[in-house]
C-alpha cells in the first residue's frame, strides 16, 4: 500500500513522451524497488563456493529469461513476438559475456567478497562505459546492462518479482523502471499505458513501447513517489505527461483528445499506400531509418517504399568479439528478403568510435571529445579488418536484393577515395572467390561534417549519391552538444547558416545529377517539411511513426507553395524569425497535424 502518498488532485507529472497515444485509467503500481545488495568479504576457502552460488544465479536467470521468451512466442505468435526476440536474444548473450561473468568471478577470488557485491560492482563499471557514449540509442544500452544484473542479483538474494500476471484489464502501469522482458509480457488488452521513473525515448523498452503501440511516459524520475496504486491517470505520450486524479474538465479534455488522435491516426494511415505526392505533381520517396532487421515490418507498415538508412552499430554492442562477415551477411540478407523486391535498403557501414567497441575489439582511445575523435570512417580506415568484414557482407548480400552503401563522417575527397579503394579490392577479392555480388552497388556518403558541406561540388563528382545527417550537421556547424542541457536552445535546425548549407549541398548534388536525401530528425518533423520540400528534396528517410504524418503535408500541399515559403525563410537573418515563420505557417495550413503535437 502507498497511502502514504498524498497530492493535489489533478497534478502533473512530466517526462519524456517514449511512445504515441492518449490513455485513461487506475494506476497500478509495479514496486519492485531497486535491490540493494549486501557487501561481505569471504575468506579463501570460501571463493570456490561463491563463485559456484553465481554462476548458478546466472543460469537460473537464463532459464527464466528463456521461459519468458518462449512463453510470449506462444501468447502472442511467431509474427507479434517474433520481431522483437532480439531483445530477449541480447539479454542473454549479455549473461554470457565475458566482462560481465568473467570479470565479476574475478572481482569475487581477488577482493575476496561475495558475489551480491562483485556483481554490483562490475555492472556499475560496465554503465558507466555506456553512459559516456556519445550515440544517444547506444548510451541507452546501460539499461540493458542494469536490467540484466538486476535479474541475475535477484536470483542471488532470492528476492521475488511482483507478478505481471496480477494485472487486470485497463490498468496503467507505473514503475520504477521496467525491462524489455517485462514490457514485452504486457498484454495490450490489460494494459493500457505504462510510466516509468526511468529510461530514455530511446531504450529498448520504449521501442518496444511503440511497436505495440501502448503509450508510454518514461523518464520522469519520481512518479512512483507521486503516484498510488489505484489513482486515476491520464496518460498522455504524445507531450510526455501525466495528470493524477484529473478534475472532470480535465478529463472531458483529454477524452474528446483521445478521440481526436485515435481519428487522426486512422485517417492518416488510409494514406499508406498512397504516393507522397504534391497536388502539383512533385513526388517524394518516404523511406525508413532502422537499427535491426525486426523493425523493416513496421517500417513497411507505415507506408515507407525503402530503408534510407540502416545504422548497423547494434551488430557490435554487448559483445566480446567483432561481428563475423557470415554476421554481416546473414543480417543483411535477412533485411533485403523482409522486404519487396524493388525496395532498396542503404546501409551506414559502423559508425562507431574506438570508445565504443573497446569492449569487443581490444582497442581503446582516450579522447578529450570523442565526437571529434577516431569515429566513423576514420576508425574504418585506421582498422580495414573490420572495415572489409563488413564491406564483404554487404556486398555478399547484394546479390539477394537492392543495397546501397553509404560512408559516415566522410570530411574530404581522401577518405572516399580510400574506402572505395577497399571497396573496389573486397569486390575483385570476392570476384576471385566465385562469389556473386552486385557488380553496380551504389556507393554514398552522408554529409554531416561542414567541410563536406563546403566542398560538396568535389565530392559530388566521385559518390553516387548524398545522405544529409542532419543531426551532426547542425551540431558541428553551430559548435555545440545537443546532449549537454547547458547549450541544447542552440541546436536550432532552421539557422540561416543551415539552411544555406542545405541549400548549397542539395544545389551541388543536382548539378551532379547524383539523388540526394535526408536521413537526420529534420526528416521526421513536421514542422520542417514544407522547407525541405523548397529545398527541392525528393527523398527523405525517418522513423516509422512520423511517416504518415509527412506523407500527409507533402499529399496537402505544393511544391510552388513550399518554394515560395523557402524563399522568405531565406531572406530572415536569425533561427528565432525562421522559426516563428514557419510555425505560424504550419500551423495556420495543418492545424490537426500541429493540434496533436506530433
Amino acid at each position: 500500500m502507498n497511502n502514504h502518498k498524498s497530492h493535489t488532485p489533478g497534478c502533473m507529472v512530466s517526462g519524456v513522451g517514449a511512445s504515441p497515444g492518449i490513455a485513461i485509467g487506475r494506476a497500478f503500481l509495479l514496486d519492485r524497488g531497486k535491490l540493494k545488495p549486501r557487501g561481505e568479504k569471504i575468506s579463501s576457502d570460501q571463493v570456490g563456493a561463491e563463485k559456484e552460488r553465481f554462476l548458478a544465479a546466472v543460469a537460473s536467470a537464463r532459464q527464466e529469461l528463456e521461459e519468458i521468451k518462449e512463453r510470449t512466442l506462444k501468447e502472442r505468435g511467431k509474427e507479434t513476438s517474433g520481431q522483437h526476440n532480439y531483445i530477449f536474444d541480447v539479454h542473454l548473450l549479455m549473461m554470457k559475456d565475458k566482462m560481465l561473468v568473467d570479470d565479476t568471478l574475478t572481482l569475487i577470488k581477488e577482493k575476496k567478497i561475495n558475489a551480491e557485491w562483485a556483481l554490483s560492482l562490475n555492472s556499475e563499471k560496465i554503465i558507466n562505459f555506456f553512459k559516456k557514449m556519445e550515440d544517444a540509442y547506444l548510451r541507452e544500452r546501460q539499461s540493458d546492462v542494469a536490467h540484466v544484473s538486476e535479474r541475475i542479483l535477484r536470483h542471488l538474494t532470492k528476492s521475488d518479482y511482483d507478478s505481471i500476471d496480477k494485472i487486470s484489464r485497463g490498468v496503467i502501469i507505473v514503475a520504477h523502471d521496467l525491462s524489455p522482458a517485462d514490457t514485452l509480457q504486457l498484454n495490450p488488452q490489460k494494459v493500457s499505458a505504462f510510466v516509468t521513473d526511468l529510461g530514455g525515448r530511446t531504450s529498448h523498452t520504449a521501442i518496444v513501447a511503440r511497436s505495440l503501440e501502448i503509450p508510454a511516459v518514461v523518464g520522469t524520475e519520481y512518479a512512483t513517489e507521486k503516484i498510488n496504486g489505484g489513482d486515476r491517470l491520464v496518460v498522455d505520450g504524445i507531450e510526455g505527461k501525466i495528470i493524477v486524479n484529473p478534475s472532470r474538465e480535465q478529463l472531458e479534455a483529454y477524452q474528446e483528445k483521445k478521440r481526436q488522435y485515435n481519428l487522426f491516426q486512422a485517417h492518416l494511415l488510409l494514406n499508406r499506400d498512397l504516393p507522397a505526392e504534391t497536388s502539383d505533381g512533385f513526388r517524394v520517396s518516404l523511406a525508413g531509418n532502422i537499427e535491426t532487421p525486426e523493425e523493416t515490418e513496421s517500417i513497411m507498415a507505415h507506408g515507407a517504399t525503402n530503408i534510407g538508412l540502416y545504422r548497423t552499430e547494434f551488430l557490435f554492442l554487448n559483445r566480446q568479439t567483432l561481428p563475423t562477415e557470415e554476421e554481416h551477411f546473414l543480417t543483411y540478407q535477412k533485411v533485403t528478403r523482409s522486404l519487396p523486391p524493388d525496395s532498396t535498403t542503404t546501409i551506414r557501414t559502423f559508425d562507431l568510435g574506438a570508445d565504443k567497441i573497446a569492449a569487443s575489439a581490444a582497442f581503446h582511445e582516450d579522447s578529450i571529445n570523442p565526437a571529434l575523435g577516431l569515429r566513423g570512417i576514420r576508425l574504418c580506415l585506421n582498422r580495414p579488418d573490420i572495415f572489409v568484414t563488413q564491406i564483404r557482407g554487404i556486398l555478399r548480400a547484394s546479390h539477394y536484393g537492392k543495397l546501397k552503401i553509404m560512408l559516415p563522417m566522410i570530411s574530404g575527397l581522401k577518405e572516399l577515395r580510400q574506402a572505395r579503394t577497399i571497396i573496389d579490392a573486397s569486390k575483385r577479392e570476392l570476384e576471385r572467390e566465385g562469389v556473386p555480388f552486385d557488380e553496380k552497388i551504389p556507393v554514398g556518403i552522408m554529409i554531416e561534417v561542414p567541410s563536406a558541406a563546403i566542398i560538396s561540388d568535389q565530392l559530388a563528382q566521385e559518390a553516387d549519391f548524398f545522405s544529409i545527417g542532419t543531426n551532426d550537421l547542425i551540431q558541428y556547424t553551430l559548435a555545440l552538444d545537443r546532449s549537454n542541457e547547458h547549450v541544447s536552445y542552440l541546436y536550432e535546425p532552421l539557422h540561416p547558416a543551415i539552411l544555406r548549407l542545405l541549400n548549397q549541398i542539395i544545389t551541388n548534388a543536382r548539378e551532379a545529377q547524383i539523388p540526394v536525401s535526408v536521413c537526420g530528425e529534420m526528416a521526421g518533423e513536421p514542422l520542417y517539411t514544407l522547407v525541405l520540400l523548397g529545398l527541392g528534396l525528393d527523398k527523405l528517410s525517418m522513423n516509422a511513426i512520423s511517416i504518415p504524418h509527412i506523407k500527409q503535408i507533402i499529399r496537402q500541399s505544393t511544391f510552388v507553395e513550399a518554394r515560395l515559403m523557402l524563399e522568405e525563410a531565406l531572406q530572415m537573418n536569425t533561427a528565432f524569425e525562421v522559426e516563428g515563420y514557419i510555425a505560424r505557417e504550419m500551423n495556420r495550413r495543418f492545424p490537426e497535424t500541429f493540434l496533436m503535437k506530433i
